[in-house]
């Protein structure tokens, strides 16, 4: 199955480049998507770019699972809601979709039209610890700020075919028990309707593509093949 990768905000499509070959060691097509405005230069990309770009890489697949990671979590989403009957699955990495009207990643402050990676003192704990200090110095030196257009950009949904896509959500920093419990909570309101909704944990923080690559590909490989 052609497995297409999301990531989440500040990364370029090379976040996947340890998941993608152990993908190829399990019999998956692992495909990094290029998302507009994280890494092409382009500072004025819009949420409408990236998730044309997804839409591209689902179009051109045969069997797609559609991986979103963090924010782009979303992204998947909306692969589903425009592509429903060409998405056979989806996984959702240590995110969740936004709700329709809602910005789809508005978190930081922006400078210039653009929102900068904001350090690490955000994501410490859970989320940040298992990485070490190289890492951690790798990943910000790569970060890219995120086009205000995308990260500001109004999420709308069209298609309510989407709730029939299997989602298998990877639990990271989180366990499955606390995500049910967002769930019950009307925390999530969109995974609330998913009628194939599994989930799975990774002993990881948030970025798992980095420290548990194999880990993660069996994961996606078993969602894939489901």
């Amino acid at each position: 199955m052609d497995v297409i990768l999301i990531a989440g905000l500040w990364l370029d499509s090379s976040a996947w480049d340890a998941v993608v070959p152990e993908l190829e060691k399990l019999g998956h097509s692992g495909i990094p998507v290029a998302l507009p405005g994280q890494g092409d230069g382009s500072g004025t990309a819009t949420l409408d770019d990236q998730v044309a770009a997804v839409l591209a890489a689902v179009d051109a697949a045969e069997n797609a699972l559609v991986v979103g990671h963090s924010a782009a979590a979303t992204l998947a989403w909306l692969a589903a809601d425009r592509r429903p009957d060409r998405v056979r699955g989806l996984a959702l990495i240590g995110g969740f979709p936004s709700a329709e009207g809602e910005a789809y990643a508005d978190f930081f402050p922006t400078t210039d039209g653009a929102m900068s990676f904001p350090g690490w003192e955000p994501f410490e704990g859970p989320d940040s610890a298992d990485l070490d200090d190289a890492m951690k110095a790798a990943v910000a030196a790569n970060a890219i700020a995120v086009p205000e257009g995308v990260a500001k950009g109004i999420v709308h949904y069209t298609d309510d075919r989407r709730y029939a896509v299997p989602v298998v959500l990877v639990c990271p920093e989180f366990s499955p028990e606390q995500a049910k419990e967002w769930l019950e909570a009307g925390e999530l309101p969109e995974l609330a309707e998913a009628q194939h909704l599994e989930y799975v944990d990774i002993d990881s923080g948030h970025w798992p593509m980095f420290t548990k690559p194999a880990e993660l590909a069996r994961l996606l490989a078993a969602a894939a093949t489901s």
